[in-house]
């Protein structure tokens, strides 16, 4: 499977964990260690720095169809691979990680990476269809996020006009609503029923989380990496995604992640579908509002 955007589909359809530590006072006896036998010494820390280059170096081998992301807990380069991906590819992904201190960790996900457009309700230009992310307001102008993919290809939309497009590098955009009143800002749950958003933030590794699009509607899933860097080959790489196990598919792209009533992403790509699952990248709706200077409606 190929790691890909989702590409808009043609046609209309801390948590924080107390540690309680009790102070007592403890007796204990002093065991003499033997003298030959010398205490291990800490195992060496990979640091930021090194691992910023180990993904720099990951970002040179230039693999389509690759994904990935550094897991400072345990010095590692955290790497998945698309089925488009070969062990000769792969091979070559390991060897620019040769003269790095960081590990590697290797993973395969079915499919293909590819691009995926109230929030996640569809949006169309031409025969191409997306899904809304979030509803926003400047305080005198109300505009939709989605995703910068989605905004490239067309600068009139079925809500308005496209006011801003980052694609590569990033992967958001916003489209100025020709009927203000209509920015709804909550997203659909395809159930006939609506979450209520009241802010962003950024989610946390291990964190629960839901997508809504215009494709597949809603599903859930967890956060497994941050500041993930996706390579999805001609169309080119984008970096500080969260990356997830949630399932989406072409005109997904651009839809809400959110988790209650807190908005975290806009659907980029994956690879996988809602039938067998697969692995999804969101662009951060945090970097986007602040670029725009907007907040959620």
């Amino acid at each position: 499977m190929t790691f890909k955007r989702f590409s808009p589909l043609n046609g209309v359809s801390r948590r924080a964990r107390m540690l309680a530590v009790t102070s007592g006072l403890v007796t204990a006896v002093a065991l003499a260690a033997p003298s030959a036998v010398a205490a291990p010494a800490p195992e060496a820390k990979v640091t930021a720095a090194e691992l910023a280059d180990a993904s720099s170096a990951v970002r040179g081998a230039d693999v389509a169809g690759t994904a990935w992301y550094t897991d400072q807990a345990s010095g590692k380069i955290v790497v998945t691979a698309d089925t488009s991906v070969s062990a000769a590819e792969l091979a070559e992904v390991k060897s620019a990680l040769a003269d790095t201190d960081a590990g590697v960790t290797i993973k395969r996900t079915p499919g293909k990476f590819s691009k995926l457009i109230a929030g996640g309700e569809a949006i169309t230009t031409g025969g191409a269809r997306c899904s809304l992310g979030f509803n926003v307001t400047n305080g005198s102008t109300n505009f939709a996020l989605t995703a910068g993919h989605c905004t490239n290809i067309g600068s009139s939309w079925s809500i308005g006009s496209t006011a801003g497009s980052s694609f590569p590098g990033n992967d958001y955009g916003i489209i100025q609503h020709s009927n203000p009143a209509a920015a709804d800002g909550r997203v659909y749950l395809y159930n006939g029923s609506y979450q209520e958003i009241d802010g962003a933030a950024d989610p946390a590794v291990g964190q629960g989380v839901t997508r809504s699009g215009s494709t597949t509607g809603v599903h859930s899933g967890t956060v497994t990496g941050l500041n993930a860097t996706v390579n999805y080959g001609p169309d080119g790489i984008v970096s500080g995604l969260i990356q997830t196990n949630v399932c989406a598919e072409p005109g997904d792209s651009g839809g809400a992640l959110f988790s209650g009533s807190t908005a975290h992403g806009l659907t980029s790509g994956g690879s996988g579908n809602c039938s067998s699952g697969g692995t999804t990248f969101y662009q951060p709706v945090t970097e986007a509002l602040s670029v725009y200077g907007v907040s959620i409606i």
